[in-house]
């Protein structure tokens, strides 16, 4: 029984979301009637973790185990000519019988993309968040400096967290503009709860329009109460990046 690692991207908009669900279209479920397609019969894909209806990826990852003499570079194009074209297969590998996408990761990688101009943007409506008033980079940097170490996010927890514990390591978090109306606010961590990166960008943008100072960001951190964070980010704005293995 072999296992197999793949790396996927793909465009959420149109999908309820990674995990399989009864009455929604998922990615999940996408790459487990492709998969059964090949293989002729049914089989599990593990997600490295949930991402949310709407949200993206670059580097998802996921495993799954099969008895079959498949190889690796015909799973990836045979899937490629099976899936829809907003989800691709970027790599196929076969790993250690032990893999697990989920347990065994150690880190992920988020962006979140801002327009930040009084007008939108038709083509990239899809993927970034379009804030219409000036926002005080600087004093969101300063904010999102906080944080960077190991905290309670218990304040940008959404409701229905599959957890133990609200405790999470960030190892870095700050904003790079890649264009002038443009703002991408990326994240590193061991672990994210639910709308946990969704949460903590809009307490940000509330900082960067001026309702909140950043020393206030750091008290809403630290007051472990998700009331008295921003209201969620949509979910377009958001891509994981990649996940990390040991």
């Amino acid at each position: 029984m072999g296992n197999y690692k793949l790396t996927i991207e793909y465009d959420g908009t149109g999908y309820h979301g990674w995990q399989r669900q009864k009455k929604e279209r998922t990615l999940q479920e996408e790459i487990e009637t492709a998969l059964a397609v090949m293989v002729q019969a049914p089989v599990t894909v593990i997600g490295s973790g949930r991402t949310d209806a709407g949200v993206h990826a670059l580097g998802q990852v996921a495993n799954f185990h099969c008895d079959t003499k498949i190889t690796e570079t015909a799973f990836r194009e045979g899937l490629n000519s099976l899936l829809p074209e907003d989800i691709v297969i970027r790599e196929c590998c076969r790993v250690d019988p032990g893999f697990h996408a989920r347990y065994d990761a150690v880190g992920k990688r988020y962006r979140y993309r801002i327009l930040n101009r009084h007008t939108p943007s038709a083509l990239s409506r899809r993927y970034e968040w379009h804030i219409r008033k000036p926002l005080n980079r600087p004093a969101m940097e300063t904010a999102a400096a906080h944080l960077i170490g190991t905290h309670d996010f218990k304040s940008f927890e959404g409701t229905g967290s599959p957890r133990s514990h609200t405790v999470r390591s960030i190892v870095s978090a700050g904003f790079i503009v890649p264009e002038n109306d443009r703002l991408e606010f990326w994240i590193e961590g061991n672990g994210f709860l639910r709308f946990m990166v969704r949460n903590i960008v809009s307490t940000l943008v509330d900082v960067g329009l001026g309702k909140t100072s950043p020393n206030q960001f750091l008290k809403i951190l630290q007051a472990k109460d998700r009331g008295k964070a921003g209201a969620t980010a949509p979910p377009r704005g958001l891509c994981l990046i990649c996940v990390k293995y040991e």
